[in-house]
C-alpha cells in the first residue's frame, strides 16, 4: 500500500481543489448575475406593465371622446364664441320676433366688466300676444338667457288691424344678459 502512497501525485488534487474553489466563484458570480437579472426584469416589466396601461386608457379616452363628438358639438352650440358669434345670436332673437308677428330690433350690447355675460336690450312692438309669445321664445332659447327686466306698455292710439279685427299695439324693452357667452382671450 505504501506504494500506492508513493504514486499519488499531490498535483491533480492541487489542480482538482483549485477547479472546485473557481467552479464555485464563477457559480455563485453567475448566480447574483441572475438574481441581478431577474430583479432588473421585474423592474422593467412593472415599467413596461405601466406604460401598457396608460397607452390603454389614451385608447379608451380617444374612443370616448369619438362617441361623445356629436354630444360636444352639440353643446358647443350652445355657446356664443366671441362677437362673430354674438351677431348671429342677435340676428336670430330678432327673428324670433319676426316668427310670432312682432318686431324687434337691438338697443344695447354690452360686455359688463366681470365677463359675466353679454348685456343685451331689445325693444320689441306688436300685438300683446306677439310680445308674450316672443317673451316666451326667449325664454326657451336653447342659450341661458337671464331675464334682467321686461317693460312693457299699450302704445296709445295706435292700432292695428288683423284679420279678426283692430287690436293694440304694444311695446316692450326686454333687457337680459345671455350668460352662455365666452369672450375669446
Amino acid at each position: 500500500m505504501q506504494g500506492n502512497f508513493k504514486k499519488f501525485q499531490k498535483t491533480p488534487l492541487l489542480f482538482s481543489i483549485l477547479f472546485l474553489v473557481f467552479s464555485c466563484l464563477v457559480f455563485l458570480f453567475l448566480h447574483r448575475a441572475i438574481k441581478n437579472n431577474i430583479t432588473d426584469s421585474e423592474q422593467i416589466q412593472t415599467i413596461w406593465q405601466n406604460e401598457a396601461n396608460k397607452i390603454e386608457e389614451l385608447k379608451s379616452l380617444d374612443s370616448l371622446l369619438e362617441k361623445t363628438k356629436e354630444k360636444r358639438i352639440l353643446l358647443e352650440s350652445y355657446f356664443i364664441h366671441g362677437s362673430d358669434d354674438a351677431v348671429s345670436f342677435l340676428d336670430m332673437i330678432e327673428k324670433m320676433a319676426e316668427d310670432v308677428g312682432g318686431k324687434a330690433e337691438v338697443v344695447l350690447v354690452d360686455i359688463p366688466k366681470d365677463n359675466s355675460g353679454l348685456v343685451v336690450e331689445m325693444k320689441a312692438t306688436g300685438r300683446f300676444e306677439a310680445l308674450y309669445k316672443y317673451l316666451t321664445l326667449l325664454e326657451n332659447s336653447p342659450y341661458e338667457i337671464e331675464l334682467i327686466s321686461v317693460d312693457t306698455k299699450k302704445l296709445g292710439g295706435e292700432t292695428s288691424f288683423n284679420g279678426t279685427g283692430i287690436s293694440s299695439l304694444w311695446s316692450a324693452t326686454f333687457r337680459m344678459k345671455l350668460l352662455s357667452f365666452i369672450q375669446p382671450s
